[in-house]
């Protein structure tokens, strides 16, 4: 199975509901943070491509049909060109409610994490990739709104869907060619649930 969907909306922008979306649509796995998390030799493998070497993307993402979220949203110029024929999916969302939602969930943890390798790894790909300045609201903001300004600039409009939850199935499936489920569209990981899962 080769990936067919990028997913280059970073975290709080709905990837968890867009996962799950599209792992009922296109029947296979969708790769996210968690799976980092949980492997730490996927952790070792991210932290060499924040430094310049770049995994075997096949390799990492073996079986999956979609990925989405940091890491991997932050690298999606190397996906894009890995995967030619994916669709990118540029998840967004209002600024000011990204940054309350991030700050209270993933930069939180961030901050208070004992998963160091992760914590680490994490860290240096923000400050290479995004911001160095996760606890400050303004560079966080103008990080979030210059990444997907570069999406919307560097990928073809024909491979490029910008999506926000509340748009459903519909341009998901349209932009697939599929049929639209008969089921209503996931909504996953609020903020709420976020902190329970994490103890905070």
């Amino acid at each position: 199975m080769s990936v067919r969907v990028i997913g280059a909306g970073l975290g709080r922008t709905g990837t968890t509901s867009l996962r799950q979306a599209l792992e009922h649509l296109l029947d296979g796995p969708c790769y996210q943070m968690p799976d980092v998390y949980r492997n730490p030799a996927h952790v070792a493998l991210w932290h060499d491509a924040v430094r310049g070497e770049m995994p075997e993307w096949n390799d990492l993402f073996a079986g999956c049909a979609a990925v989405v979220d940091w890491p991997a949203a932050s690298f999606w110029r190397e996906l894009s060109n890995a995967y030619p024929d994916a669709l990118i999916v540029l998840s967004v969302r209002e600024p000011e409610s990204w940054w309350r939602s991030a700050n209270e969930t993933i930069f939180s943890v961030l901050q208070n994490s004992t998963n160091e390798p992760w914590r680490v790894m994490v860290t240096d790909l923000f400050a290479s990739r995004f911001t160095g300045s996760f606890s400050d609201k303004s560079a966080c903001i103008a990080a979030f709104e210059r990444h997907n300004a570069e999406v919307r600039e560097g990928v073809p409009g024909d491979r490029l869907l910008e999506w926000q939850p509340s748009d459903g199935w519909r341009p998901l499936c349209n932009a697939l060619d599929l049929p639209i489920p008969d089921r209503p569209f996931p909504h996953a990981n609020t903020t709420k649930e976020f902190q329970a899962r994490s103890g905070q």
